[in-house]
């Protein structure tokens, strides 16, 4: 029966923190410092995986009293680094898990276990916070749009984010963990790990006042190219294989909705210079749908007119409607192209 005490009144049982890192000591020096300063963690609770760094980051953090596990290569990847540090993890009952570029606020990843206690879940997730450290247009709208999409609390996510996120063990190694074959590198392999975990009948916590601080700068081209190649592409992937399985965060109805919006703006906008496309209906579509597009995301503009300035706002809600549009357009060539790419993944499966 699910514990449906308040979440302060439940104790904190014993929990252990898988730290996957690569070439990162730059970000560890703040984010593993939060963690040791956390009087419900400590050093004793931290397996930080060194997945081949070359700055020392295996070194510096032996020096802290943190235990250090070695991959033995070079970026065999999150999903490999995770699951090893499990293995070599203490046997506690709760596994937290948490990137390397990711500063945890104090308490939150206890807050994180008690939640999922007193609601009886397997597992639970929070979010970034609303001031990302880089103040450079592109990671303000990135972090932010991620600190958004986590802001509604629920018993029953969809997903896991391993950036911020705790699992019962025995849960964990039921499922088999993360999937090293499938995401080589950093992916959705927390999605699908939800995926699976949900798939016994279990339950996910989505905990916003559980917050971190990410450390990451990005740049547009790497946003953009995130968004397709390790976001939409592989997430359309499990939605094509698992109809249904999704309901909320950036596949719920209304972000499809916006979706279909943010292909018409971009596509009548593109248009109207064109002599033949009737530049004043072109204009006349692309402003409509924008500024139906901006009522539909009013919550989310508030708050990047709150984080930056009106002009911030502005200029986030343009590229938004190219993120909503390339994730359109990446699932739609997913769904066309399901029995290719489903038939050499199952040939892929039998060769291994």
């Amino acid at each position: 029966m699910a514990d449906l005490r308040d979440p302060a009144e439940v104790g904190l049982p014993p929990l252990t923190v898988v730290i996957p890192a690569l070439d990162a000591r730059h970000q560890l020096e703040r984010s593993l410092a939060a963690l040791l300063s956390d009087p419900e963690i400590g050093a004793s609770r931290v397996v930080l995986v060194d997945d081949g760094s070359r700055d020392g980051t295996a070194a510096w953090a032996s020096a802290l009293g943190v235990r250090v596990v070695e991959t033995g290569q070079r970026r065999s990847g999150p999903a490999a680094a995770r699951n090893l540090g499990v293995e070599h993890a203490a046997p506690t009952e709760w596994l937290a898990f948490v990137d390397a570029d990711v500063v945890v606020e104090r308490g939150a990843l206890g807050r994180l276990v008690r939640a999922a206690l007193a609601g009886g879940c397997v597992a639970a997730f929070g979010s970034y916070d609303d001031q990302p450290d880089d103040p450079g247009f592109t990671s303000l709208y990135v972090n932010l749009r991620h600190h958004a999409g986590h802001r509604v609390a629920t018993l029953d996510a969809d997903t896991f984010w391993s950036g911020l996120g705790v699992v019962r063990r025995d849960a964990f190694e039921q499922v088999g963990g993360f999937d090293p074959l499938r995401f080589p590198e950093p992916s959705v392999e927390d999605v699908e790990l939800g995926l699976r975990l949900r798939a016994g009948g279990d339950r996910i916590a989505r905990v916003p006042e559980a917050q971190a601080r990410h450390l990451k700068r990005w740049t547009l081209a790497e946003a953009l190219r995130v968004d397709v190649t390790r976001r939409a592409l592989p997430w359309s992937q499990l939605m094509v294989e698992h109809p249904g399985a999704f309901r909320d965060l950036n596949v719920a109805l209304g972000e499809r909705v916006k979706a279909v919006l943010a292909a018409v703006f971009l596509g009548a906008a593109l248009a109207s210079p064109l002599p033949w496309s009737g530049r004043i209906p072109s204009l006349i579509v692309a402003g409509s749908t924008l500024l139906v597009a901006a009522w539909l995301s009013r919550s989310l503009l508030r708050l990047w007119a709150r984080a930056a300035g009106p002009l911030f706002a502005v200029g986030a809600l343009l590229l938004h409607q190219l993120h909503l549009t390339l994730a359109a357009f990446t699932f739609a060539w997913v769904r066309l192209t399901a029995p290719a790419w489903s038939a050499a993944r199952r040939q892929a499966r039998t060769a291994s």
